[in-house]
């Protein structure tokens, strides 16, 4: 994806993000335990994320390759998954 179009595509989504974010905050309905700016603070996070390209995005480490058993790797890894309890 050309940088241009993401730049501009991220810019939009911070912009209507920060335009929701304020809409919220002003109708929280409950006064007691009014919302901030800083509850919003993953979401924001989130769309910044989006300006990376996909192979450095926020929190995605690039998978490494386990060791080989002879380099000391596991014999055997389990690819059948567990239950739901």
């Amino acid at each position: 994806m050309d940088d241009e179009i993401r730049r501009k595509f991220v810019t939009e989504v911070w912009k209507r993000y920060v335009e929701v974010q304020n809409w919220a905050i002003a109708n929280w309905p409950d006064r007691e335990h009014p919302l901030s700016t800083s509850d919003f603070v993953e979401g924001r996070k989130e769309i910044l994320g989006l300006g990376l390209p996909p192979n450095l995005k926020l929190g995605h480490e690039p998978p490494q390759a386990a060791p080989e058993p002879e380099q000391g790797g596991p014999q055997y890894q389990e690819v059948t998954p567990a239950p739901w309890p």
